[in-house]
Formats: structure tokens, C-alpha cells, sequence
């Protein structure tokens, strides 16, 4: 079933475009009362949700960057990002209030948003989580106290994305100014890449807190496309949306891939998914066994591309490229060049592995960290700039990552990428998700933890696991640990945060041994 006119779905909730756009019109003069100005920013600690996209539409009319929270963030995270942006208002869930509250700066204005039934149950929330908390204005009634704003900026802000903080605190991207003229060229390039067309119908199914679902999502607005909007990511709801919704167009992440392949083939094929035309991946590299298993099953329509929020991106690939070049991330294109580096910054021949480096194409517009101009200077290399990852080039230019810088392992002065690892551990059959990172250890400095979350029918020991990479790769690759862990600590959007479990290891938390 589709809507007549496009619109945009948040769970089993609809709202028609001219409505959403009234109503963001509505809350831009509401920021404007609150003393926001051209240049300010706002927070927003917010479940995908339409006042998530009100929010940053209003923060465009208003002058304003958006600064998406990522809403898992607790007390001192919290607290550095709201010092940090300078944020004078934020739009906040009511059960994140207290928790805000906490650690709110003098003169910060918290605008609450009550929790809509559909995000009440796919969190599984209790009624009382909803319940505005009486100390400040609540969304509704408040955006309905204005008239709409009418009279926008000649230009708008862009969004201000704070990076993930996996080492370091999280760090706020503010990109240069751009004329007109480049950011449409830029948008242009986007849109191709992504297949992103105004009569598309297409899906966010991640949190719009991250760079990829969140320019995702601004420019299906922007461009007038129906868009549904997940709660959260639920495999068979998933599928089960794409058929309702006719969708045509997604942007997904490797996880989301391995959970969807966990179905039982009952809950796969009962769903007409025929209506697919583009399903673009990136945010983390996918195993070759999960990604060829993707478009058996999907068909050729999936396409990948790698780079940081910082970059933009930088290489591309589609089925048939990747198909010729397994485990690529892609080839450079529209006007971007990569080149691997060894540690003292000369660059290494064809295959070899070392540091990515990567100069994004001119539509792209450069930047900084708000408050670390060092941090930014360091990353550059001759005009190149670096995110962390390891990788290689082929010779047919395709590129291959390898793993994070920060993730490698030294063990016995040999050089380990666990994510090698992992990927020939997701074709063990009963691995659900997994994790690899180094351990202390006193004869070698460091060794090799496996944490998997598995399927407890495949009946998997820790024997099982450690034969099964000996079989496949080099003795030294092999895991010392092994540990079953059903609650690895990856958030919604794929990301897996070792340093949670990394830590209790060298913090003393763990006995190894």
C-alpha cells in the first residue's frame, strides 16, 4: 500500500509534506523567540522521529546548524557536546530530560517532545516515559503558539556532526561555506551516487544522529520523495515495509545485512521486494560471504561506498564491479584520489598495505573541528586526509580496507588487523556477531580476544571457533580467547564499540588466563 501523495512515515504515523514544512516554519520562528540567531546551533537528543526532521528544517529557515545527538551518550558526553557546540536550545525525548538536565549549561533552552506510541512500543518504553515533565516547554503546544517564519536566510548551515569518540572525545565537523554554485554541483554528485530521484520512495532504517542516514533522510525532504522513517531496525519489519511501501530506494549498513540473513527462510520470502532498485551500503567494510549472499538475494542493486564524515565519499562500487573485485569498498570517482601510505608517510606500491589517505573531489567542501584546529591538521598529509583505516589498492585501482589503525594488534612485533578475522569468523555457521581485538600479554605484548554473540543451537565451543580459523589462516591469527557474549556493544547503527570490552581487559577488569 502507498500513499497517493509522498509524505513522510514514522512507524504506523504519517504526515503530508506541506503540514511537516508549516509546522517546521513554526518551530524556526519559536527558535528565533528564543533568541536563536544565523550561526547559532541547536541540539537535538532525538528517536527518528518527524520532530527530528522538523528541527533541522527549522534550524535551516532559522539560520542555524542542527547538532544530531546520539541519544545513548550519558552524563560527561553529554556535557562536553552541549559545552562544546554552544547549543542555545535543545529538542529532547522526554525520558532524555532528566539526564540533560543533569549537565544543561546556563542559558540552554529544552524544548521536550513526548515519545509517540510506535516509539513507546519498539523500545518497549513504559506509557509513563512519554509524560512531558512539566519544567519545560513542551513541542507541541509550544510551535503551535507561532506563526510560521516565511522569511528564510540567502544561506543555510549545514549540520554539525560530532564524531563517534571511539578514541578521544567526540569531535564536532564544521565545514567551510560554499557558493551556490559547488553545492549544487556537490548535491548533484550525491544524488547520483546515492540513485536518489524526487519520485523515489525510500527508507531510513538507522539513527539520523549519523552523518549517512542523516543526509539521507535531510535530502529525501528537501527533494519532496516519500520517505519512511524506521524507529529502529527490525529485520522482518523491515521487509515487511519494503513491500507495503513499494520502496525503491535504502541506505543500509552491514549489520543490518547480517541480521536480515539470520531469518528463517519463511520470514525471507513471504515479502515482495521486487520493488528494489537501489540499496546503498557503507559505514563499516562487509564480509565477502555476507555481501554475496546480499545480492543473490536482493539482486545486483546494491551499491557501496566508503569514506568519513569528514571526506564525504570517496570510492564507489556497484554489484557488478564488486562482483569482479570481491571485498572491495570501491574505485575512486567524480574528481576524488586515494593513496596508501607506510608509517613515515611515503606511499607504498600496489597491494601492499598501509594507511588510506583520501582527497575528496572539489564539490566537496573542507573543514574543521570545532575547537581542534590541530586535530584536523594532523589527519592531512600533502592534501590528503585520513579517517584511521588500513587498507590496500589493487590494481585496478579498487580499494581494500583492512581494518582501523587504532584496531591493529602487535603481537610479538607482528602486525594483526582483526577485522581479517571477523570476516572469516561470519562464515562460521551459528556466529551471529563478533568482535576481535588484542589482549595483554606478557610474552608477546599483545595477543587475540574473539568475543562472539552466536547462535546457542550451532552448539559453537571455543575449540570449534579457534579450529575453524586455524584452518583458514595463519596459527598467529588464532584467538587465545574466546569468549560467548551475547551483548556486544554495538549500537543501532552497526557500529561495535570494542573499547567497551576491550578495556576490561587492560583496566585489570579481566583475568586472562
Amino acid at each position: 500500500m502507498t500513499s497517493s501523495e509522498p509524505a513522510v512515515h514514522c512507524g504506523a504515523r504519517s504526515r503530508p509534506y506541506a503540514e511537516l514544512h508549516l509546522r517546521a516554519a513554526q518551530v524556526a520562528a519559536g527558535l528565533r523567540d528564543l533568541g536563536v540567531v544565523p550561526g547559532d546551533r541547536i541540539a537535538i537528543v532525538l528517536r527518528n522521529d518527524f520532530a527530528f526532521l522538523e528541527a533541522s528544517a527549522a534550524a535551516a529557515i532559522a539560520g542555524a546548524a542542527p547538532v544530531p545527538v546520539n541519544w545513548h551518550w550519558k552524563d560527561h558526553e553529554l556535557a562536553h557536546l552541549l559545552t562544546d557546540s554552544g547549543s542555545k536550545v535543545v529538542f529532547a525525548h522526554t525520558d532524555f530530560v532528566a539526564g540533560i538536565e543533569a549537565v544543561l549549561p546556563e542559558g540552554v533552552t529544552i524544548v521536550e517532545v513526548a515519545i509517540a506510541p510506535d516509539l513507546l512500543e519498539a523500545y518497549r518504553l513504559p506509557q509513563s516515559a512519554a509524560q512531558p515533565t512539566g519544567r519545560h516547554p513542551e513541542y507541541e503546544s509550544w510551535l503551535a503558539s507561532y506563526q510560521p517564519l516565511l522569511e528564510a536566510p540567502s544561506s543555510a548551515a549545514m549540520s554539525v556532526i560530532y564524531t563517534s569518540g571511539t578514541t578521544g572525545r567526540p569531535k564536532g565537523i564544521i565545514r567551510d561555506s560554499v557558493s551556490t554554485e559547488d553545492r549544487i554541483a556537490g548535491l548533484g554528485v550525491v544524488l547520483n551516487r546515492l540513485g536518489m530521484k524526487p519520485n523515489s520512495r525510500t527508507m531510513v532504517p538507522a539513527p539520523m544522529y549519523h552523518t549517512a542516514p542523516n543526509v539521507h533522510a535531510l535530502i529525501a525532504v528537501a527533494l519532496g520523495m516519500d520517505l519512511v522513517v524506521l524507529p529502529r531496525f527490525e529485520p522482518e519489519e523491515f521487509l515487511r515495509i519494503i513491500d507495503e511501501h513499494k520502496v525503491d530506494h535504502i541506505q543500509m549498513v552491514p549489520t543490518m545485512f547480517v541480521r536480515l540473513l539470520q531469518l528463517p527462510e519463511a520470514g525471507r520470502s513471504k515479502y515482495d521486494l521486487s520493488s528494489l532498485d537501489t540499496v546503498v551500503h557503507a559505514a563499516a567494510p562487509c564480509p565477502v560471504d555476507v555481501k554475496r549472499q546480499m545480492i543473490d538475494w536482493f539482486g545486483p542493486v546494491i551499491t557501496e561506498y566508503y569514506g568519513g564524515s569528514e571526506t564525504g565519499p570517496v570510492v564507489w562500487c556497484d554489484s557488478e564491479e564488486w562482483l569482479a573485485h570481491p571485498g572491495t569498498v570501491g574505485h575512486p570517482c567524480d574528481g576524488s584520489t586515494i593513496k596508501i601510505v607506510d608509517d613515515d608517510g611515503n606511499e607504498v606500491p600496489v597491494g601492499e598495505v598501509g594507511t588510506v589517505y583520501a582527497k575528496p573531489g572539489d564539490s566537496w567542501p573542507n573543514f574543521t573541528y570545532l575547537g581542534d584546529d590541530e586535530k584536523r591538521r594532523n589527519m592531512e598529509l600533502d592534501g590528503f586526509l585520513t579517517v584511521g583505516d588500513v587498507g590496500r589498492v589493487d590494481s585496478d585501482g579498487y580499494l581494500y580496507l583492512t581494518d582501523r589503525k587504532n584496531d591493529m594488534v602487535i603481537s610479538g612485533g607482528v602486525n594483526i588487523y582483526p577485522a581479517e578475522i571477523e570476516n572469516v569468523l561470519y562464515e562460521l555457521e551459528g556466529v551471529r556477531d563478533v568482535a576481535v581485538f588484542g589482549i595483554p600479554d606478557p610474552d608477546f605484548g599483545e595477543a587475540l580476544a574473539a568475543h562472539i554473540d552466536a547462535d546457542p543451537a550451532a552448539g559453537l565451543t571455543e575449540a570449534t571457533v579457534r579450529d575453524f580459523v586455524k584452518q583458514r589462516m595463519a596459527g598467529y591469527k588464532v584467538p587465545k580467547v574466546v569468549v560467548f557474549d551475547d551483548n556486544l556493544p554495538r549500537e543501532e547503527s552497526g557500529k561495535l564499540f570494542k573499547r567497551k570490552i576491550k578495556d576490561t581487559y587492560w583496566d585489570g577488569d579481566v583475568r586472562i588466563g
